[in-house]
């Protein structure tokens, strides 16, 4: 189905969400026709979402539409459930949710479990939901709207699940920042100069970079945590190992988009205040994993930010020069650091994807750090 005939049908009037590669056809739609405005916000997580959506509704009476992917749901119950619920102000919403893990549908192991409660979770906290297919015709989904609208018409929220492929945009959008450094670069220059320490990476390329670096320098895999899902918590999963390990130094590979998520996670790890935790932040500007549409982090000051919760040193570099410095530093430092990497959108066609199972690199993971000692 042309995306354009899809929104059209809907006649939302303000987007907000976190952009998916599911729903890649409707983030380039809308950043192509609005941009970043008053029409259109990409949010820091879904949940932010949808309380932007209830403000919008608030302000105008009209009907707005939240878009994710399916692994953001659990980011949406709380507002569902406790603000736009029909049972407390019965604020009507469109949600647009890719499917990622769609039963049947070849995925990744992270989405298996999430694609196979999609349905029924959005059905239990109250969301009307309608499954789009590559076989759904516009046709079909105008006279399915028509019969959805007596839902919102009551204060009620509804939900379109978009299978795979089952949306589709002709028009050609190119996502770019000012930055030269490529990402996989960086992370190969953190993996060296971490040497034995500890790494958590975040979910998406960044976790399949590291991988592949491994794996082409000879290394095993022990020394990584791959935080393949869970967009958001590598840092805190990196917290909990450096209270947990203090002769251990970990380092958390965490992007701009994913700290943006749950940025609370810095004020926490601050209070703690680690003495063997490096947090760099690679920031390109976008959520490049699922295709490259701009995140907020164009806007913010990570370094002050870091600076005002309390890290001990933070510094932001954008080259293979400042790049060098910072790390030699962190590496010698003894106090909680963070590091922003300024970086280049974009990856290698040909990058893979980690080829041990999760549970695996988990295990293999805990018996390195049950079986190392550091002197």
């Amino acid at each position: 189905m042309d995306v354009r005939g899809f929104v059209e049908t809907l006649g939302a009037g303000f987007y907000a969400g976190v952009p998916d590669s599911q729903l890649r056809a409707l983030c380039d739609y809308l950043i192509h026709n609005y941009g970043i405005s008053n029409r259109h916000v990409i949010a820091a997580n879904e949940g932010n979402a949808a309380a932007l959506a209830a403000g919008y509704h608030l302000a105008t009476g009209k009907i707005p539409l939240v878009y994710m992917q399916n692994s953001g749901i659990g980011n949406i119950v709380n507002p569902v459930a406790s603000l736009l619920d029909r049972k407390v102000y019965q604020i009507p919403c469109i949600f647009v949710v890719g499917w990622r893990g769609e039963p049947g549908v070849h995925d990744e192991p992270q989405h298996i479990f999430q694609g196979e409660i999609t349905v029924p979770l959005l059905e239990d906290i109250g969301i009307h939901t309608q499954v789009i297919r590559t076989d759904t015709t516009l046709e079909e989904f105008r006279d399915s709207c028509h019969a959805w609208k007596r839902y919102l018409d009551k204060g009620e929220c509804i939900a379109f699940v978009i299978g795979k492929n089952a949306l589709t945009y002709q028009e050609k959008v190119t996502y770019k920042n000012a930055y030269d450094m490529k990402r996989e670069e960086v992370i190969a220059r953190i993996a060296e100069a971490a040497g034995e320490d500890i790494i958590v990476s975040t979910t998406g390329k960044a976790s399949r970079e590291l991988f592949e670096i491994r794996t082409a320098n000879g290394q095993g895999h022990e020394h990584d945590f791959l935080t393949v899902g869970s967009m958001g918590h590598s840092s805190s999963i990196a917290l909990g190992l450096a209270l947990h390990k203090p002769d251990r130094r970990v380092w958390c590979v965490d992007g701009d988009g994913a700290a943006l998520m749950h940025m609370g996670a810095l004020a926490v790890i601050s209070k703690a205040k680690p003495d063997n935790l490096v947090h760099v932040v690679i920031n390109n500007e976008a959520h490049e994993t699922v295709g490259g549409m701009p995140a907020a982090s164009s806007a913010i000051d990570f370094i002050a930010v870091a600076r005002a919760c309390g890290y001990t040193h933070a510094v932001c570099v954008s080259d293979q020069q400042g790049l060098e410095e910072a790390l030699s530093f962190v590496k010698a430092y003894r106090e909680l650091a963070f590091l922003e990497v300024r970086c280049a959108i974009g990856s290698r066609k040909d990058l893979g994807r980690p080829t041990i199972p999760a549970a695996e690199n988990k295990m293999n993971f805990m018996k390195f750090l049950e079986d190392s000692h550091v002197q």
